[in-house]
């Protein structure tokens, strides 16, 4: 079995474009789909897809193809979605309200479970109809529901001492939304969503042209 640390970060990236595009095949009521197929409907090459998927094995028929609801669900499985992930959010501002407010996490297996601030005047009250908790009881909302990944969507000072505390309740999986960079111990794994890095990549190729 190939380690999951010498998988490219970018492969995982496509997997989840190509489940995309075979569930809705399959509910279009295409069964078999060809690496040209997904290729076209993900924007990669033939090659790319075969190259990705032949990281978890061997799929499908040679000149025949792929069963989209199949390689579907192996693709779930690779990337751990074959379950539900709770979830909880760090950050009850206006990040924290469209974040929970998201319905994509929910339709790909993430139950955002409670909500967490340090502001008095929002615990005790719901984000789409989530419980929002003071963040001093984070070990125990983490423990009671099983929680192991994590979102901290709080400014940028706080998010080092969040993530911290995330560490310390068991949490597993963080995705930081906070414009800084925060360091965590080597067995916790770490994304970092930067909104406007994303913005300034599309005007430097907008002032490219």
């Amino acid at each position: 079995m190939i380690k999951k640390a010498k998988i490219p970060d970018a492969t995982i990236g496509r997997l989840s474009l190509y489940s995309r595009y075979l569930i809705e095949a399959y509910e279009k009521g295409v069964t078999t789909v060809s690496s040209q197929s997904i290729a076209d409907a993900t924007g990669v090459t033939p090659a790319q897809v075969r190259k990705d998927l032949a990281y978890f094995g061997e799929f499908g028929t040679r000149g025949v193809g792929y069963n989209s609801k199949e390689l579907y669900m192996h693709i779930m499985k690779i990337l751990g979605l074959d379950k539900r992930w709770p979830v909880a959010i760090i950050g009850a501002g206006n990040l924290g309200r469209a974040l929970s407010q998201y319905k994509g996490f929910h339709e790909r297996g993430f139950d955002i479970s409670c909500i967490f601030d340090n502001d008095p005047k929002k615990i005790g009250k719901k984000l789409s109809n989530i419980n929002i908790y003071h963040l001093d009881v984070l070990e125990e909302k983490v423990k009671e529901f099983k929680i192991e990944l994590g979102i901290i969507a709080v400014p940028a000072q706080a998010a080092q001492e969040v993530a911290d505390k995330l560490v310390k309740a068991g949490i597993r999986g963080i995705m930081n939304f906070a414009p800084i960079n925060i360091t965590v111990p080597d067995n916790i794994v770490l994304r970092r969503v930067d909104l406007s890095a994303q913005l300034e990549y599309l005007t430097y190729y907008l002032e490219e042209i």
